[in-house]
């Protein structure tokens, strides 16, 4: 792709890119870019707050360049401060590894593993003295870090900063002189972040990286952060009727954000909310499991749904009576509650392949035996229902 079309794809969805210019610039070059992405796996389960980020990595890849994948085994004992109104917990190393396992496995359902060099950051912190500590930290200030948005509100709130806090944005910005980035991705509150990792690059003679800030998606609440330790958040590896009833539970508003975050569009204009909200579910569940799974999980979610309906609907209502097994019942109700004849055949492809069901529970096995109440809601097909008594 040319330099200016490739810039120009780039760009969309991105929140702020420091610069476009030295973008196109490195684009230009025409050889594949480095672009790093760090990940602290402080918990092992990828949300689709990550995945903003993880997917502008993918396009990166799917461009010819190189994704670059810091795990920070090291920056996550410390916890990143962005963000942040109180100090992170201190995780061990034991708990980093563990997570940074499961980590790998669900970014790589978003990343191409043959284009991704994947790097452990405590390769270098853990060979650096305590006097190459100390150096590199003689090459920020105390002011600089005292500028970030998150530490000055702590100050004002009267919030304790812990001294290994400051260490985080250094680290992250050596990471950058390490893997020789030539981009950078990150949420909008790494900014800081990154920009001293641009200033490490220059005092090492090192071409500067580009900024690429991506926005932060907002959780299942609306307001807050998508985090698994709020609560709300959709797991990429979560079960597909989980997820998709997750994101069937979020406001309109909400939902049009996802769509502009998470698929890069607009809501279908003239759509009724229900029918947009069970599409954004439907792309979310294909990419995370495939296209047949999301069919099915949709079709699960409209048949749960049509069957609250159907409670409070007339109905026919059939016998209770005496039945061999449920291919029995359903042959007899549909002759005598709509007049349709149907083949043992069809009845018995009917109930195996799921369209029959007993107050919404499937019925699969045509010789089962019949143990129905009075009440309960028996549908035959998509179209037919009765009430049994």
């Amino acid at each position: 792709m040319q330099p200016e079309k490739a810039l120009t794809s780039l760009k969309q969805g991105a929140a702020e890119i420091i610069s476009e210019d030295a973008l196109r610039d490195k684009l230009t070059l025409g050889g594949p870019l480095r672009v790093k992405l760090g990940v602290d796996p402080t918990t092992a389960d990828i949300h689709l707050g990550h995945t903003v980020v993880l997917r502008k990595l993918r396009q990166f890849q799917d461009l010819g360049h190189q994704a670059i994948l810091i795990i920070g085994d090291f920056t996550g004992m410390v916890g990143d401060p962005s963000g942040r109104s109180v100090t992170r917990p201190q995780l061990t190393y034991d708990q980093i590894i563990a997570n940074a396992a499961t980590y790998r496995e669900q970014a790589f359902k978003i990343l191409d593993p043959a284009r991704t060099e994947t790097v452990c950051n405590g390769d270098w912190f853990r060979a650096m003295s305590f006097e190459e500590v100390i150096r590199l930290n003689s090459r920020v200030t105390l002011q600089q870090m005292l500028q970030r948005e998150d530490f000055r509100a702590r100050i004002d709130n009267q919030q304790p900063i812990r001294a290994h806090e400051i260490q985080y944005p250094i680290m992250q910005g050596w990471d950058s002189v390490m893997v020789k980035a030539d981009v950078e991705l990150g949420g909008t509150d790494q900014l800081f972040n990154i920009l001293i990792g641009r200033d490490f690059q220059r005092e090492e003679g090192l071409p500067q990286q580009v900024v690429f800030l991506l926005p932060i998606l907002e959780g299942l609440d609306g307001t807050r952060k998508m985090s698994k330790s709020l609560g709300n958040f959709v797991g990429v590896s979560e079960p597909a009727a989980d997820m998709f009833g997750k994101l069937m539970s979020i406001s309109d508003e909400l939902m049009a954000r996802y769509y502009e975050v998470l698929l890069g569009q607009s809501v279908p204009a003239g759509t009724h909310p229900l029918e947009a909200k069970k599409q954004l579910g439907f792309e979310i569940v294909r990419m995370y499991h495939s296209a047949a799974v999301a069919q099915e999980t949709l079709d699960e979610w409209n048949t749960r749904f049509s069957e609250r309906d159907l409670k409070n609907a007339y109905l026919p209502n059939q016998s209770l009576g005496n039945y061999s097994n449920f291919a029995d019942l359903v042959g007899i109700t549909f002759q005598n509650a709509f007049g349709i004849n149907k083949s043992r055949t069809q009845i018995r492809h009917l109930i195996e392949q799921g369209s029959v069901r007993l107050d919404g529970k499937k019925i699969t096995d045509p010789n089962a035996a019949v143990s129905v109440k009075a009440g309960q809601i028996l549908r035959l097909d998509k179209t037919h229902a009765v009430r049994m008594g």
